[in-house]
């Protein structure tokens, strides 16, 4: 079904740039997915950016909204386009169902900046609970087990440093302006056309490129986002706001179920009227500043953190003649950009010109 034939709402409401961007995942939206899309449980997803909080300010200067649910529902159209599977699209689909409020800074606030994982916890439970889910997983035949955890299926999840459904898309949607603005329309459309499904070193199965000038060029720009995920403006910026998030659940003027009941736009509003320990006051410095400071050595009196984030990095699969091997073994090009993300280096500390 082309976008726009008697779609949902969502796809009836798609600017001009996600709807291209959607066609190229997939040239057909697969109508069941619809009436999934529709439920109040994905639904609560298009109130979260998948930014974690860093589109809210200028030292980041993105200024393209790009929401869980808009992220949930591309990882679907590419699992749809690779596999025609029903139940691995609807893995995708679910995969960020339980995605909170300011996204990966609520795994700051659990203490696993390095795995940024313990957000997935809820997923089965949140699917579990919603009879609209549930009555239409029953009416089409398929089990809950079967779509509550995409890391069953290759295609939709691996790991690093393999190519998913989940890298690939969260790489082609960043570089197109919701993180930085590193290519066009065409440009990933060259190189989505590019990637088949093959069989890696332990025979599984796994997204993997033709053309080794693609394969590079989609590692230069990922090696370009993935330092991106890693620098001091992210993690402090991150750290900052889950620290908001711990005083003002403290203090009881928000729960941990707020986090998923009440969109981004509505939490920010609680924190521009909450006066507790400046914390709008400290946020609007945040949600204005232009950038941040950084030290070798901590610095006392100011908000200053040092965190080691999660490297998230891809050598994809290249075909050469009849096999697959991983791009940084036949390019040093490619090996070197690899490299600048594992061997990134940024100053220890990163801080605030405030006390909070």
């Amino acid at each position: 079904m082309e976008i726009g034939e008697n779609m949902s709402k969502y796809f009836e409401n798609l600017d001009e740039q996600k709807r291209e961007y959607f066609k190229i995942l997939s040239p057909e939206i697969p109508k069941f997915i619809e009436e999934y899309i529709d439920t109040p449980e994905m639904q609560k997803q298009a109130g979260i950016s998948v930014s974690s909080g860093t589109y809210y300010s200028k030292i980041f200067n993105i200024d393209l909204w790009y929401s869980s649910l808009d992220h949930s529902i591309a990882v679907a159209l590419i699992i749809w386009n690779f596999t025609k599977d029903k139940k691995q699209t609807l893995a995708g689909l679910f995969h960020d169902i339980a995605t909170p409020t300011f996204k990966h800074c609520i795994d700051y606030l659990n203490g696993d900046y390095k795995n940024q994982e313990s957000i997935e916890e809820l997923t089965t439970e949140i699917i579990k609970n919603s009879k609209k889910i549930m009555s239409l997983l029953k009416r089409d035949g398929i089990n809950l087990e079967e779509i509550s955890d995409y890391k069953i299926y290759p295609i939709a999840d691996n790991d690093t440093p393999k190519l998913s459904a989940d890298r690939l898309e969260y790489t082609l949607s960043n570089g197109l302006g919701v993180r930085k603005k590193l290519w066009n329309l065409d440009e990933v459309k060259d190189i989505y056309n590019d990637i088949n499904i093959q069989i890696n070193e332990k025979g599984i199965q796994e997204l993997g490129f033709k053309n080794k000038k693609l394969a590079e060029k989609f590692v230069k720009n990922m090696s370009i986002l993935s330092k991106s995920y890693m620098d001091n403006e992210t993690v402090l910026s991150m750290q900052f706001l889950s620290d908001i998030i711990k005083k003002m659940n403290k203090i009881g003027l928000i729960t941990k179920k707020d986090l998923y009941t009440l969109s981004e736009k509505q939490f920010i509003e609680k924190i521009k009227s909450c006066d507790y320990d400046n914390i709008s006051k400290y946020f609007n410095i945040w949600k204005n500043a232009s950038k941040i400071n950084e030290s070798d050595n901590p610095v006392q009196d100011k908000y200053c953190v040092s965190i080691n984030a999660k490297i998230r990095y891809i050598n994809p699969l290249i075909k050469i003649g009849k096999e697959s091997v991983r791009i940084s073994e036949v390019s040093e090009t490619a090996k070197a950009n690899i490299d600048s993300c594992l061997n990134y280096k940024k100053k220890k500390y990163a801080y605030f010109d405030f006390n909070f």
